[in-house]
């Protein structure tokens, strides 16, 4: 089964973030490259996407500079993963090291 792991940043997280130095960031950086190369056979596809400011998003009546949402929680990427089945998705997500914050969907 496919299923789409989503990653969502939370203002604490991305604080935390900033406020380290190049070192630890760099340790930041190299849990998630491990992660990526352990699970290298499930993934089919990733992408990191750049900062909510970027985003343009389309209203019914409207576009508008921004992302859809701006609440403490921001949509930063995601990964496609195919796995046996969602218990199979859900040892993957826990495992994530960055993002606190997860969302598993199937892919259709």
């Amino acid at each position: 089964m496919k299923y789409v792991l989503m990653f969502f940043e939370t203002e604490s997280y991305v604080r935390e973030m900033r406020e380290k130095g190049a070192t630890e960031q760099d340790v930041a950086y190299e849990a998630v490259g491990r992660w990526l190369a352990e699970h290298a056979e499930k993934v089919t596809h990733q992408t990191h996407l750049k900062h909510p400011d970027t985003a343009t998003t389309i209203r019914l009546d409207a576009i508008v500079d921004g992302a859809v949402g701006d609440g403490p929680e921001t949509f930063s990427g995601y990964i496609e993963v195919e796995v046996a089945d969602l218990d199979e998705a859900l040892r993957l997500a826990r495992s994530w090291p960055a993002c606190p914050i997860v969302e598993i969907r199937p892919a259709a």
